[in-house]
C-alpha cells in the first residue's frame, strides 16, 4: 500500500510484434476515465503478467480485490465515488477536484507511457489542453479508440467536435484501435498516419464471475420456466442501440408464439424519453410476463444469472464499431444475433456462433430469431456452447493484446531515449490488419 504524493490513499493468439532487445524496464500509466471496469481489468492484469509496472488511475467503481497486494500495481482512486444521485454542486466539486489530482499525478508521475483508455467528463479539454500538457511534460501518450467519433453515432456531431478529434489524435503518439474499419476512418476522415495505428482485439471480459450456475438454476431465480425460448438484450440502453427494433420484432413473434420470453437488462445512459417509449412499447408483453425489463446498472457479480437464463444473445444496433457485450455472451458460450453494422459480421461465424439480420428492420430481425430457434445451433446449443468460447477466446485473446501493447510501449520508449523514430516493423505489425 501507498500513496499517489498527494495524500489520495492507495485503495488498494500470437503476433509478430517484437520488443527490441534493449527494451528499457516499462513502466505505464493507465488513464482509465474512472470507468469500463471490464476493459480495465482485463489490460492491467495483463500488462502486469507480462512484467509491467502499471499506475491504475481509477475511481471506486473500478476497485477490485486483485489489484491489492501486488507491488508492481499502484491503484491511485483519484476519481473517487461517482454517484448519478450526487446534487449538482457536489458533482461540480468532485470532478474540479479529480482534474487537480490528475494534473499534479501527471506532473510527478514516474511512468513515460501514458496510456489514456478513455476521456474524462470534459472531453474538449482532455482531447486539447490535457493532451498537450502531458506532451510537454515528457510523455509518450498511446491512446485506445473504442469509438472513432461517438457524437456522429450518436446524431451530435458538429466542427467543434470533428476538430478536437482531429487534434487529440494527431498529439497521440500511438493509437489502438479494435477493427480495421475504425482504422480507416481514421485515416481518411481524420489524417492520422498509418503507421501510428495499430488494430488489436477486444479483449474478452475477464472480470465478470462465471460460476457453475446452471440456466436452470438462473432461470429459477429469474421467474423463468425452462421450457420458455429466451431472448437477451444487455448493457447500457441509448439509441443507437436500437431496442425498439427488437421490441417490435418480440411483438411479431408473439402473435405466432407464445413460449419465448425476453430480457432486456441495462441502464438508460441519458435518454428518458426514450427510455419511456421502450417501456410503453413493453408495456403488455411486461404485464403478461413475456417481457423482463430491468432498466438499472447490472452489477457483475448478477450478470451471469442474466446471460445463463437466456438461449441467445441479440445486438439489434442501428450503429457501432464494435461491441464488448457480444464478446461478454460468447464468454459464456451463448450465441449471438447481430445486426449488420460496424464490423458485428465479422464476428458471426452463420450457424455456428450466430446470425446476421438486417439493421432497423424488425420483421428481418423477428425472421432471424425464428430461423435461430429452428437451428442446429440452438437444437444442440450445450454441444457448442464450449465451442463458442473457443473461438471467442482465440479472436479476442487478452495475450495477443497484451503482447502488441507492450511492444508498442517499448518502442515508444526506446524513441523516447535514442532520440530515434519508433522501429517501422514493429509499428506496423498488427494481428488484425
Amino acid at each position: 500500500m501507498y500513496e499517489d504524493g498527494m495524500g489520495v490513499p492507495n485503495s488498494t493468439g500470437s503476433t509478430h510484434l517484437t520488443v527490441p532487445k534493449t527494451a528499457p524496464e516499462v513502466l505505464v500509466a493507465l488513464l482509465t476515465g474512472g470507468g469500463d471496469r471490464p476493459y480495465v481489468f482485463g489490460l492491467a492484469t495483463e500488462l502486469l503478467a507480462k512484467g509491467a509496472a502499471v499506475d491504475l488511475i481509477g475511481s471506486d467503481e473500478l476497485d477490485c480485490p486483485e489489484y491489492r497486494g501486488n507491488p508492481r500495481l499502484n491503484f491511485l482512486n483519484l476519481r473517487g465515488n461517482q454517484r448519478r444521485d450526487a446534487g449538482f454542486v457536489e458533482k461540480v466539486s468532485r470532478i474540479c477536484k479529480y482534474y487537480a489530482r490528475l494534473v499534479h499525478y501527471a506532473a510527478t508521475a514516474k511512468p513515460r507511457i501514458f496510456h489514456i483508455l478513455w476521456n474524462n467528463k470534459f472531453e474538449l479539454l482532455d482531447r486539447t489542453l490535457l493532451m498537450l500538457f502531458y506532451r510537454l511534460i515528457g510523455k509518450k501518450v498511446v491512446l485506445t479508440v473504442h469509438n472513432v467519433n461517438a457524437a456522429r453515432r450518436d446524431s451530435r456531431d458538429s466542427p467543434l467536435n470533428r476538430l478536437t478529434l482531429r487534434i487529440q489524435y494527431h498529439l497521440a503518439n500511438h493509437i489502438f484501435v479494435h477493427t480495421q474499419k475504425m482504422k480507416l476512418e481514421l485515416l481518411r476522415e481524420f489524417g492520422v498516419k498509418d503507421l501510428r495505428v495499430t488494430v488489436i482485439p477486444f479483449g474478452i471480459n475477464n472480470s465478470v464471475r462465471n460460476s457453475s450456475l446452471t440456466q436452470a438454476e438462473a432461470r429459477q431465480q429469474m421467474g423463468i420456466r425452462q421450457d420458455k425460448k429466451t431472448i437477451l438484450f444487455f448493457g447500457a440502453i441509448t439509441p443507437y442501440k436500437g431496442v425498439e427494433y427488437l421490441v417490435a420484432a418480440f411483438r411479431r413473434l408473439l402473435a405466432r408464439h407464445d413460449d419465448y420470453r425476453l430480457i432486456i437488462a441495462g441502464r438508460p445512459n441519458n435518454c428518458e424519453e426514450y427510455w419511456r417509449a421502450i417501456q410503453e412499447e413493453s408495456r403488455e408483453g411486461v404485464q403478461k410476463g413475456r417481457i423482463l425489463l430491468r432498466g438499472e446498472y447490472i452489477p457483475d457479480d448478477e450478470t451471469e444469472l442474466y446471460f445463463k437464463a437466456a438461449d441467445v444473445l441479440v445486438l439489434p444496433y442501428r450503429h457501432i464499431y464494435q461491441s464488448g457485450v457480444l464478446c461478454l455472451g460468447y464468454s459464456f458460450g451463448l450465441p449471438v444475433l447481430a445486426a449488420d453494422v460496424g464490423s458485428l459480421k465479422d464476428e458471426i461465424v452463420e450457424g455456428q456462433t450466430g446470425f446476421v439480420f438486417k439493421p432497423e428492420d424488425p420483421i428481418d430481425l423477428a425472421k432471424t430469431v425464428e430461423r435461430y430457434f429452428a437451428s442446429d445451433l440452438f437444437a444442440n446449443l450445450d454441444n457448442h456452447r464450449q465451442e463458442i468460447r473457443n473461438f471467442a477466446t482465440e479472436r479476442h485473446s487478452w495475450d495477443v493484446v497484451g503482447q502488441v501493447t507492450m511492444s508498442v510501449y517499448a518502442n515508444q520508449l526506446q524513441s523516447a531515449l535514442t532520440g530515434e523514430r519508433p522501429n517501422r516493423e514493429a509499428m506496423k505489425a498488427s494481428p488484425l490488419d
